[in-house]
């Protein structure tokens, strides 16, 4: 494929300051503002309205704090070099859509009585209002969807990718080599995907992030928000080694931010095809931050460990 990074970013010296710097600055923020999404969701009335403007904010949250730890962001690598690197960009736009595909159709052949084309999860999620502005302007539901795919292949990804960019700078722009450079590669993307999926945790908790109440849940799932907060992780790790991956083989970080943008795209049309209040199936799927719908992703994640470790060699 392409070469490997060769900025300052590649196998740096473990800055253990700038580290601790970054994470409590990103922490600190990005829970104080989802605390308070949390107390005016409720305070609102369970109003979806401020959700998706409060996570496109927190997303440059991380890139902000690499400039506050001292680390700055000027060596991320920003040329994209399409010539060396349209592999890596075709792989970034297109892949999370197919694996996404591949999972929800694991998911509705197991469950094929959560398929539903007739807008209840707009509903729920929107109000009956937006699905009478869909009949009212003659949009069946399913053209609706149909459209939403041709814009995950399309245009999605990039614009995702604008916003997706200030999670990777600070993630795989910073984290992620600071935490190879001191646990080693598979340790490294292991925690850092972890932490990533951490960061989540508040919205996971107070609004049902994901896999409760704003995913079109509202009856809960077991163990309910620690099982979310897991599962949340195990999916951050996968979705994790395969921006750090492209970010590696490419030396840019428009190719992490494309896939982040990608995926984030992506994971919205299965829930759009499922019946709402799945209950404790929702940890399962039908998005791919379940465990089941997540499997294609999960397997091309280990199959990167095992190419790049060996077997499982955690040694570095």
């Amino acid at each position: 494929m392409t070469s490997e990074i060769n900025n300052k970013n590649n196998n740096p010296e473990y800055n253990k300051t700038q580290v601790m710097k970054y994470l409590i600055f990103t922490f600190g923020v990005a829970y104080i503002i989802q605390i308070l999404t949390g107390i005016l969701y409720r305070y609102e009335n369970r109003q979806f309205a401020y959700i998706q403007p409060v996570m496109a904010f927190m997303m440059f949250v991380p890139m902000i704090g690499v400039i506050f730890c001292g680390h700055g962001i000027k060596n991320m690598g920003y040329k994209p070099e399409l010539k060396k690197n349209i592999r890596t960009f075709l792989i970034a736009w297109f892949i999370p859509s197919v694996l996404t595909a591949i999972g929800a159709a694991l998911y509705f052949m197991i469950f094929p009585d959560h398929f539903d084309l007739t807008g209840k999860y707009m509903i729920e999620s929107a109000g009956p209002e937006a699905a009478a502005q869909l009949e009212t302007i003659g949009i069946p539901y399913s053209m609706m969807i149909l459209s939403n795919v041709l814009g995950c292949v399309t245009y999605a990804p990039l614009i995702n990718g604008i916003f997706a960019m200030g999670e990777e700078i600070g993630w795989r722009g910073f984290l992620y080599p600071q935490l190879k450079a001191k646990f080693g590669h598979f340790k490294g993307l292991i925690l850092g995907g972890i932490i990533w999926g951490a960061w989540h945790w508040p919205l996971i908790w107070l609004i049902g992030y994901e896999y409760g109440e704003t995913s079109g849940n509202p009856v809960g799932y077991v163990g309910a928000p620690i099982t979310g907060m897991i599962v949340f992780c195990i999916f951050t790790v996968a979705i994790g080694i395969l921006c750090d991956h492209l970010y590696e083989q490419s030396g840019c970080i428009l190719t992490a931010s494309i896939l982040h943008g990608s995926i984030n795209a992506a994971a919205t049309i299965p829930i759009a095809l499922c019946i709402t209040n799945t209950g404790s199936l929702r940890l399962l799927g039908p998005a791919p931050n379940g465990l089941l719908a997540g499997l294609p992703i999960i397997v091309v994640a280990i199959y990167l460990l095992i190419k790049k470790n060996g077997y499982f060699r955690i040694d570095g």
